[in-house]
């Protein structure tokens, strides 16, 4: 059995009737990092060869814990892991050892998975382009001398190069979309709430980064955001659906699309990423599926100025610790420096203000809803840029105004906490992947994994054309 590119589920399924044994899969997992990882740097902090074995044999020895009993993961390093450094991509951090799991990788953990490492990202997770002091930068193995998103971009890398058949990520800014979409896989943003934070620090006020899970198939996003999904009594603001994975072949109808293309002009898109994208929704009328072209429903400078604003102060608040010393200060990079320092000048006016502006969005995004079960965005607004590169300074001519504009078309879910599936495309010119947001109503996280089911049937991109390195 080919054990690199199989999914997560079948590799479960051939674990608990002993037709392979962890030991097995391990050492296929170990020899294709040998093979890859060099080039492509997805996954950092890796443990040693004879005790990642040594784990694997003691998973081969003891009942099955989970649907994961015996297979490898890699954590993305904004997360702690016990026994493993959580860098954050941080000098700061760099070598600090986490002496605990955070909730949601304690949860992948009970389910049986062996913790191989960790997955990179960008320091502290900001912008969509994995690089940073500590671990280097993570590039496109469709083309190695193009990034690979972020701030997933680790963990969407060790997918297509089948290192892993299963991540997790994080989602603030588009971190689970923009690298699934730029690596040919699946990514999803649960609906806020359905995965809880750590419990730790304020779980209140912030209501706009959330994990999730990533992987090659619809139906491992869904087992494993089953196994990261549910209540935990210390995290406020809850938010309960039905586990996933059971339904995910039960589509009950046809989906009612409504596109959004870019949002009446107002985002600067690549034609290319377009009409990639207009061709995939013509295949989805194919299918019989019910696709409109919608005009723009809502302000998007209002909900950029919504968004900049909370997310600045949201930033400066949560960096206190390392902007206030000095020595910590001076190791930040300057996108960092930029939002902290824009977040302590914001009055509590201006926040209140993005509060009423995110508001109307939600109101006028439920009124959608009673006519579409998805909005659907490109899940970037050009193709992946030289890996040497910080940011994209402009997008078809069009100059952006901060490191971060170049990725505006992810905000409308983000802003509002909704639920959203990259979907694989297919590919430009270039040779290129490219992704399509699935964006549904809160708590519609079922009904999204079983839409993205039935367009895997269908194209099945990640299998059909996987990174060939």
């Amino acid at each position: 059995m080919q054990l690199n590119g199989i999914s997560a589920l079948d590799l479960s399924r051939a674990l608990a009737k002993r037709d392979i044994s962890a030991v097995e899969v391990m050492a296929a997992t170990l020899a294709r990092i040998d093979a890859v990882n060099g080039a492509v740097n997805a996954i950092v902090s890796l443990k040693d060869r004879d005790t990642l074995m040594r784990e694997a044999a003691q998973a081969d020895q003891t009942a099955r814990r989970g649907w994961l009993h015996g297979i490898p993961i890699a954590i993305k390093d904004l997360a702690h892991a016990a026994g493993l450094p959580t860098s954050k991509g941080s000098p700061i951090f760099a070598g600090q050892m986490a002496q605990e799991d955070d909730l949601m990788v304690a949860r992948i953990r009970a389910a049986g998975a062996i913790i191989i490492g960790k997955t990179n990202t960008p320091e502290f997770g900001l912008g969509s382009h994995t690089f940073n002091p500590v671990h280097g930068a993570t590039r496109n193995p469709y083309d190695l001398s193009k990034s690979a998103g972020g701030s997933s971009g680790g963990a969407a890398v060790a997918l297509a190069t089948g290192m892993v058949s299963v991540a997790d990520g994080s989602d603030m800014m588009g971190s689970l979309r923009n690298p699934a979409g730029w690596n040919n896989v699946y990514g999803m943003r649960p609906t806020w709430g359905v995965v809880p934070a750590h419990p730790e620090g304020d779980g209140f006020f912030e209501q706009f980064a959330t994990e999730g899970p990533m992987a090659r198939t619809p139906s491992d996003l869904a087992g494993l955001l089953d196994t990261m999904a549910g209540l935990d009594p210390r995290v406020p603001l809850p938010v309960r659906i039905a586990s996933t994975l059971p339904t995910i072949d039960a589509l009950p109808a046809a989906p009612r699309v409504g596109w959004l293309a870019d949002w009446g002009g107002a985002f600067p898109t690549e034609p290319e990423v377009l009409s990639l994208c207009e061709a995939a929704l013509a295949q989805m009328s194919e299918m019989a599926w019910m696709v409109e072209t919608l005009a723009a429903p809502f302000s998007a400078d209002a909900m950029w100025t919504s968004w900049t604003d909370a997310r600045s102060f949201s930033i400066a608040m949560r960096r206190r610790p390392e902007y206030d010393a000095p020595r910590k200060r001076a190791q930040l990079k300057q996108s960092i420096l930029w939002e902290i320092e824009r977040g302590r000048q914001m009055s509590g006016e201006a926040v209140y203000a993005a509060s009423e502006i995110r508001s109307n969005w939600f109101r006028t995004a439920a009124s959608l809803f009673e006519t579409y079960d998805v909005l659907a965005l490109p899940s970037a607004q050009l193709w992946p840029f030289a890996v040497e590169q910080e940011h994209p300074t402009d997008i078809a001519g069009v100059a952006m105004d901060t490191y971060h504009r170049w990725m505006q078309v992810v905000v409308p879910a983000s802003l509002i906490g909704l639920p959203v599936v990259n979907v694989p495309i297919g590919f430009g010119r270039a040779g290129l992947p490219m992704g399509l947001q699935l964006i549904g109503k809160p708590g519609s996280d079922g009904h999204l994994l079983q839409i993205a089911q039935k367009w895997h049937e269908a194209t099945g991109w990640p299998q059909k054309t996987p990174a060939m390195m």
